[in-house]
């Protein structure tokens, strides 16, 4: 019995000790837990600000880009309240943060939604002019004078000089939201400070416009933090922290600050303790609940544990290659508009996701234009008649026109693709599905992006049309004519071209008697003998009343008689104009060719005004 006591008693206490060191062990790893966490806590915050930061940096940088893209295209017209200037700012429909575009005239005027407005003593296009780039400071709309705005100007460069100031109109209490930024899912409060002044450009705490940060007074602090911190690190654009006390929620709040690279304007965010140290505290009731059950659930606890863990981890996992997948292609299709190798990038991308042989768009133009881009695997041989290919876009546009969302079988899957204005303009789908994953979802979280892709494809090719056609005639203007001939030039063959050089004569004149309006039915009368005899593939109006047409691929005879053939209807109008024609077999220089016909252009002009009844000195007389 004795021994059988000492034996007892030596598992009791070696038991005894196992359990204290098992509690020593876990108190101790609980306190490092902890610890870590509050540190990760602390580097969350971090993050969340630093992000956000970014996003609004890259926001204004994007709005930029697109800024100057517009001045660029403003450049080439008169900068005046006419109704290509309105169409052009009232098209933008900028992806950013920008709310609508607005132009600053030279005399303190601004076009704005249609009108005219006088802007004389709210800005100075002298000052703004001078800043060249930049976004202003907190100030008042001009249609709204209770609105907070700020505005992001770029200058607009006509022959070499600033003849107006485009900016884009950013509306502050809009901003958080056009911004679509969630610190914390929402928990977290958002401010934009400008640091010189104190005035807020954004405040979701307060959510009041026009407030200042200093004008709030001072915060109660946690101890370890004082008032000049905040002021001080606000000032001079410091990265830091201060732990206030909320009079509103009776708790501490994090108010976490960074610089931006705009102005002197700081982001911020003001986090309460609770959801700052979230998972913190949630370690804590888990370790804390651990150390009080240890000796009787750990081992099924910690199989708990795995299982979950190894769930939740590949859950996470595909949660995020979707993401990452989804995220992919819309940075590939941002731009696709302009780059269109960027699409079969996109499908690419699209079939390695959904395992797929080959992922085919069909996508089509307001006026029904079919179009279709492709990708396939490497080493597939699949046959692709042209023939099939137009049956099947047929069948699938007819099937989703009756308001089907999807289509799928064993092997293929297809979803629609609608514009912003939920218009269906396309067709995604996938052909040769090996099945391991569900295709049909991955094709639709990617619709929106294929929608704003046929979006921005419209209205890229709707502003550049408006930047390269002549407005009154519709033929193809002096820009689209100085691209063109750098073509003609890059693409010369041993093939014959011809240049028509073409001016109106009298136009001056019956400007002068009748008015510009009869001018411009002469000029229209011209631009339809233009159409009708060379086409408008190659025409071009270069300036008031010159005209140059390049005819490609035919005989010198065949081009004298269509000259001859369109002077003379025009004659029969009464419309005289002088022309030179000039062909080259085998063209070397397209300038050497224009100038050549220029001359013979203004040789016949000559000979035009020498006669009598069209010298303009003689009528004078």
């Amino acid at each position: 019995m004795e021994d059988k006591r000492l034996y007892w008693r030596r598992s009791l206490f070696v038991t005894g000790l196992l359990i204290i060191g098992i509690a020593a062990a876990s108190l101790i790893i609980s306190d490092r837990i902890n610890h870590m966490e509050e540190e990760q806590s602390f580097e969350r915050l971090y993050q969340e600000t630093d992000a956000l930061a970014k996003d609004i940096e890259t926001e204004a940088e994007n709005d930029r880009q697109q800024l100057e893209l517009l001045a660029a295209i403003l450049s080439g017209y008169n900068m005046e309240a006419s109704p290509e200037v309105f169409k052009i700012l009232n098209s933008y429909s900028g992806s950013g943060i920008i709310s609508r575009l607005e132009l600053l005239l030279p005399d303190d005027t601004v076009l704005s939604r249609g009108e005219q407005i006088d802007a004389a003593g709210v800005l100075s296009f002298e000052e703004e002019a001078a800043k060249g780039v930049h976004i202003s400071k907190r100030e008042t709309d001009i249609l709204d004078r209770e609105t907070y705005i700020v505005r992001h100007y770029v200058p607009v460069i006509k022959d070499e000089e600033v003849a107006a100031m485009l900016y884009g109109v950013i509306i502050l209490g809009d901003l958080p939201d056009e911004m679509k930024a969630e610190p914390y899912g929402g928990e977290a409060a958002i401010y934009m400070i400008e640091g010189e002044t104190g005035d807020f450009l954004v405040d979701t705490w307060h959510n009041e416009a026009g407030g200042n940060i200093w004008a709030l007074g001072e915060r109660k602090m946690a101890p370890g933090y004082n008032h000049e911190q905040l002021k001080q690190g606000l000032t001079n654009g410091e990265t830091g922290y201060v732990v206030f006390v909320s009079e509103t929620i009776g708790e501490r709040l994090y108010f976490y600050f960074e610089p931006l690279n705009i102005n002197d304007w700081r982001v911020a965010l003001s986090v309460p303790e609770d959801v700052v140290f979230s998972g913190a505290k949630a370690i804590r009731k888990v370790l804390n609940l651990f150390l009080l059950s240890e000796a009787v659930c750990f081992i099924l606890y910690f199989l708990w544990m795995f299982r979950f863990v190894k769930k939740e981890t590949g859950e996470k996992q595909r949660q995020l290659d979707t993401v990452n997948y989804i995220y992919d292609v819309e940075k590939l299709l941002f731009n696709a508009h302009e780059k269109k190798e960027n699409i079969t990038s996109a499908l690419e991308k699209i079939g390695r996701m959904i395992s797929a042989r080959m992922v085919v768009l069909w996508f089509w133009e307001p006026e029904g234009e079919s179009h279709s881009i492709q990708w396939m695997e490497s080493g597939q041989d699949m046959r692709w008649d042209p023939e099939v290919q137009k049956e099947s876009v047929r069948f699938f546009r007819q099937y989703f026109a009756q308001g089907n969302t999807q289509f799928e079988i064993k092997s293929l899957s297809a979803v629609p693709i609608k514009n912003m204005s939920g218009e269906f303009c396309g067709i995604l789908a996938g052909y040769g599905l090996s099945g391991k994953r569900a295709a049909l979802p991955l094709l639709k979280s990617v619709e929106f992006s294929f929608g704003m892709f046929c979006q921005n494809l419209q209205s890229y090719r709707s502003i550049k049309e408006q930047g390269e056609k002549d407005t009154l005639l519709g033929l193809y203007n002096r820009n689209r004519y100085e691209q063109d001939k750098k073509l003609y030039e890059e693409k010369k063959v041993e093939t014959p071209l011809a240049c028509v050089y073409i001016d109106v004569n009298g136009l001056h004149e019956l400007n002068n008697r009748r008015g510009h309006d009869a001018g411009d039915e002469m000029l229209k009368k011209v631009s339809d003998q233009i159409r009708m005899i060379f086409g408008n593939e190659h025409a071009y109006r270069i300036g008031g009343d010159e005209f140059v047409v390049f005819i490609q691929n035919m005989d010198r005879e065949t081009c004298n008689q269509m000259g001859k053939d369109f002077m003379e209807n025009l004659e029969k109008k009464e419309i005289h104009v002088s022309m030179g024609l000039q062909w080259e077999e085998a063209c070397i220089s397209v300038d050497a060719l224009i100038k050549s016909a220029e001359k013979k252009m203004y040789a016949a002009k000559k000979a035009y005004y020498e006669q009598d009844i069209h010298d303009r000195r003689k009528r004078d007389r």
